[in-house]
């Protein structure tokens, strides 16, 4: 492959000469509110997080967490990630139950 053909698969997001950069390192995610911080964080710290905070396409602001925080049966709370721990977070919608009263009954 000649030197031009090559310069056309070249990405902009790296400058010619300069070492690559991991995804990660470069901040690529399709939502930088899906990012995990490297350093630890406490639960409060998590539970303020917002993956989306923007109007759609019909004028609504909507507001997504990164991280939902749920309570374990030991009464222990537990952050969550929104993209990370989806499948958890399912789990966890589907122990929920609502009784003869409409209260919210948790298995």
């Amino acid at each position: 492959m000649s030197e031009e053909s090559k310069k056309q698969f070249e990405s902009p997001l790296e400058p010619e000469g300069e070492e690559k950069l991991s995804p990660k390192e470069r901040n690529l995610t399709a939502n930088p509110g899906d990012r995990i911080a490297d350093e630890s964080q406490s639960i409060e710290e998590k539970a303020q997080q917002l993956a989306v905070d923007s109007p759609d396409i019909t004028g609504d602001h909507i507001k997504v967490p990164t991280y939902f925080i749920v309570e374990e049966p030991d009464g222990e709370q537990k952050a969550l990630h929104h993209v990370k721990d989806a499948e958890e977070i399912s789990d966890v919608i589907r122990q929920a139950r609502v009784d003869e009263n409409g209260d919210r009954v948790w298995w």
